[in-house]
């Protein structure tokens, strides 16, 4: 993919982290609601906490989590840190991925039942709809961790491009031409 230009990743930097946090957010909200849903003495403080829960998850869940994923692949391809050039790029990407995943195939229908559950007189008692957004914030605090600290160096893709790319540096600086090959 071609680099983006300066404003380009600039912007997309900015919606990236913007939608992120975002989602950290709205998990902690979710994670609120339900803490609120499962400890209140009150059906309707459950029933009110759990269909909120819904609305942010119809609404607000899948987006969220979507855009974050494109937003950091684009900045990821468009971009000289690449994809699979760092570690802690590969450790964000797997762990957003795997939580776009759950998000869509497990949280989203969790919620719609909890409420549904809820509406009908039959709170969900269990730590299930606690647990989740308890994961799923902790997960987005490591990632954002992660991204804030970059650890662990690069890949050996990582090792084998920037030796690549020294190799050209050292032959263009003493006047041998290159041979553009990228492993």
């Amino acid at each position: 993919m071609k680099q983006l230009s300066r404003p380009a990743r600039r912007a997309l930097l900015v919606i990236h982290v913007a939608v992120s946090v975002g989602w950290l957010g709205l998990t902690l909200g979710l994670l609120t609601l339900s803490v609120t849903g499962y400890t209140s003495g009150s059906l309707d403080t459950t029933v009110a906490a759990y269909r909120a829960m819904k609305i942010f998850s119809d609404w607000l869940l899948l987006p969220v989590a979507l855009t974050a994923l494109v937003s950091g692949l684009v900045l990821s391809f468009g971009t000289p840190w690449g994809l699979a050039r760092h570690r802690w790029i590969v450790v964000k990407f797997w762990l957003t991925l795997a939580t776009v995943l759950l998000t869509a195939f497990s949280l989203r229908p969790g919620i719609d039942r909890l409420a549904a559950d809820a509406v009908a007189g039959t709170p969900d008692t269990g730590l299930s709809m606690v647990s989740a957004p308890s994961v799923a914030t902790a997960t987005y605090l490591f990632v954002t961790a992660v991204s804030v600290l970059k650890p662990w160096g690069l890949t050996k893709r990582g090792s084998r491009l920037r030796a690549a790319q020294s190799a050209r540096a050292r032959d263009r600086a003493a006047g041998k031409p290159s041979s553009g090959v990228v492993s």
